[in-house]
């Protein structure tokens, strides 16, 4: 969970692909400007699922570990996860928290992050949380810990719209090297869901089959895909 000078060492579901400039914004631009900045003190993400929370603490990491600075993530859902997994992450260069949902109302989880935002901005690093909602409607127990995490920058994530969907899934699909036409990621978003999961699940689908068959992204190719999968 913590990103060193030699490697990083990434629990499941890190992305160590995920980076700032590969993030589609849309209309959350600012958050990735603050993300991006590194300033001390806490830093606030809250929104629905898909909406980059993850994708903007994991790239925060990898940025770190990049420069070789220590930095830690941790996905607060992971099972075993205990409080004493926050000692000594003061000495971070970045400490990100995900999923504080996972832990909100149980006492001694928050009282270990109150005590870990205050020896990180008391170290002068960047603190990152992301949830599904604000620290004002989160069901904390710790009003003490609800009132540093709104102390700094607040972000609600807005969702991407169509052209943002199509810019991210073009972008992604460029940086594995395959050449998706404009029109054959229209055709994709025309027939699956748009949760951001699906279409990029549906992406690594679509790169897996592309190599195997030996065939470029064409509007037929991806048809026989999805009708294979009962769509």
């Amino acid at each position: 969970m913590a990103a060193g000078n030699d490697q990083l060492i990434l629990p499941v579901g890190f992305h160590e692909a995920a980076d700032l400039e590969g993030f589609e914004s849309g209309a959350n631009a600012g958050a990735v400007a603050a993300v991006a900045a590194r300033q001390p003190g806490p830093l606030f993400l809250w929104g629905g699922p898909g909406r980059g929370k993850t994708h903007l603490l994991q790239a925060a990491c990898v940025a770190a570990g990049r420069a070789g600075e220590p930095a830690a993530y941790l996905p607060l859902g992971t099972e075993g996860l205990t409080p004493e997994a926050l000692q000594g992450l003061e000495g971070m260069a970045v400490v990100a928290v995900d999923d504080l949902d996972a832990v909100a109302g149980d006492r001694a989880w928050e009282e270990a992050l109150f005590h870990l935002f205050n020896r990180t901005n008391e170290a002068g690093a960047p603190f990152l949380v992301a949830a599904s909602a604000a620290p004002a409607a989160l069901p904390l127990v710790l009003e003490d810990l609800r009132s540093r995490l709104a102390w700094g920058l607040v972000f609600h994530l807005q969702p991407l719209d169509d052209e943002g969907l199509r810019k991210a899934l073009m972008g992604r699909a460029r940086r594995r090297g395959m050449e998706m036409p404009e029109a054959v990621a229209n055709y994709l978003l025309s027939r699956i869901s748009r949760d951001p999961a699906e279409v990029f699940g549906w992406l690594e689908r679509l790169d897996r089959a592309t190599l195997a068959a030996q065939r470029r992204l064409t509007i037929p190719f991806v048809r026989e895909l999805i009708s294979a999968d009962g769509g």
